[in-house]
């Protein structure tokens, strides 16, 4: 059934309430008289312009109309995209999910629209609106389900990322989702996935995983750099991923560094760090480039102190701290290193802990190539404050029981469930040393840890 109340006749309405002619109206919306009076008959379809001078031109929110709009586009004239495009995009920028909602349940009744829609999706992408960027990727994809698209695979790539967040339960399972479809991207966009899902999986600890990415980042990243660069039959045809090509052979090296770091193999990681260290088989000669080597090479030397110095050898340890000093993107996942192998080895560095206190709250730290991944400094952040905990508390410093709190909370908040069991842990061995409000505190974030698991279950499984 047709609706009843339409926009024009609110307009019409307006318009006798106000005691105004079309004339006046005109002048006042900026509408041509002619243009307005064929709408107010029905004679002419409302275009998104008009739409926006008719509801400026009645002092309306700019979205008012919006609801009754769709049914403008849909059943008082033929729908056609020139409409339904711009309404969409205007629909996004101003929060309303129900309207484009609404128009996308009915478009892909016809999949001759998902492709346009798959265009708008991108398009909001790109322009950072990720809320209405994932409804329409979301309906694309279940309208091209049974379809093995490159189209399908972009559209599960991009909810992927727009899924990644703080919560490391929610990470894994867009990950889960996404990897079956990773084989039907572009290879160039093969290349950014993969990196993509090796950070997430190292945010995890899940290192068995990330030396398995690794490889494979290594392997399709060679074969595209032999094809462009090397090849007797180079090619430069072909999608270029977000980097330049030796960037991802370099960065897989970088993983399965960390892969080895992870397991504790110092030794091992060490031999690795040469890898992307070297750039003499590099035959790319631009400034990106250059900046891409020269970030290489920085974490190559300070990846080489570091594994030294968490392979025992204190003596390092100044040397590292003065380098680290030059490189503030550095500073904080050094100190956490530090405070790792002060632990583990019982070395005193409260003089490191007071030159860097500026660095021990929790930001996102930026490179050349952006900002560090959220999910591996967010991970870092709450294992730094329980390692910092555990040094406190080891030598009897005031503070230890705060940071078990602060780092509780974060983990809770990331839903890190390894690292809530390890501040629970701590915080029983020295209950002792904790005041009365910290022992109040300690409960209620224990509640808030067991009622955002209660929810979690329940929401998973309200799905399943």
């Amino acid at each position: 059934m047709e609706p009843t109340v339409t926009i024009r006749d609110h307009l019409a309405a307006y318009l006798a309430k106000q005691g105004m002619s079309i004339n006046q109206f005109a002048i006042l919306s900026g509408i041509n008289s002619g243009t307005l009076s064929r709408i107010i008959n029905g004679n002419q379809p409302i275009a998104m312009g008009h739409l926006e001078q008719i509801t400026r031109g009645m002092g309306l929110a700019e979205d008012y109309f919006y609801n009754l709009y769709v049914d403008e586009c849909f059943f008082h004239s033929a729908p056609t995209w020139r409409r339904l495009r711009p309404f969409i995009v205007r629909a996004a920028a101003a929060g309303r999910l129900d309207c484009i909602e609404r128009i996308v349940g009915i478009l892909l009744d016809n999949l001759a629209y998902a492709p346009m829609l798959f265009e708008v999706a991108e398009e909001l992408y790109q322009q950072g609106n990720k809320g209405a960027a994932a409804l329409l990727y979301e309906n694309v994809s279940a309208s091209e389900r049974y379809q093995h698209s490159e189209r399908l695979a972009v559209c599960q790539y991009r909810l992927f990322l727009i899924a990644l967040g703080d919560d490391q339960n929610v990470n894994m399972r867009a990950a889960n989702q996404f990897e079956a479809y990773l084989d039907r991207l572009d290879e160039a966009d093969q290349l950014d996935a993969l990196k993509h899902l090796a950070d997430l999986y190292s945010s995890l600890h899940q290192w068995s995983k990330v030396n398995e990415l690794a490889k494979e980042l290594y392997r399709r990243a060679s074969i595209q750099y032999n094809l462009r660069y090397r090849s007797e039959y180079k090619s430069s045809r072909g999608k270029m991923p977000a980097r330049p090509l030796c960037y991802y052979i370099l960065y897989s090296h970088l993983l399965r560094s960390v892969v080895y770091e992870g397991a504790g193999d110092y030794v091992q990681a060490l031999e690795i760090v040469s890898l992307y260290a070297d750039e003499s088989w590099i035959r790319e000669d631009t400034e990106e480039v250059k900046r891409t080597v020269k970030q290489f090479q920085e974490w190559a030397t300070a990846n080489t102190y570091l594994y030294r110095m968490m392979a025992g050898q204190q003596e390092v340890l100044p040397e590292y701290v003065e380098y680290i000093s030059t490189q503030p993107n550095e500073i904080f996942t050094a100190l956490y290193k530090i405070i790792q192998s002060a632990n583990q080895y019982y070395w005193n560095v409260d003089h490191i802990l007071e030159r860097f206190s500026t660095y021990i709250p929790y930001r996102i730290h930026r490179t050349e190539f952006g900002d560090y991944n959220q999910q591996i400094m967010a991970d870092q952040h709450a294992r730094f404050l329980a390692e910092l905990a555990t040094y406190y508390l080891h030598n009897n410093r005031c503070g230890g029981i705060d940071f078990i709190l602060q780092s509780l909370e974060f983990s809770a908040k990331i839903n890190n469930e390894s690292i809530v069991i390890q501040c629970v842990d701590l915080f029983e061995q020295y209950r002792y040393a904790a005041g009365e409000e910290e022992q109040k505190k300690y409960k209620l974030l224990i509640r808030e840890v067991q009622s955002y698991n209660e929810k979690r279950t329940y929401k998973v499984t309200s799905f399943c």
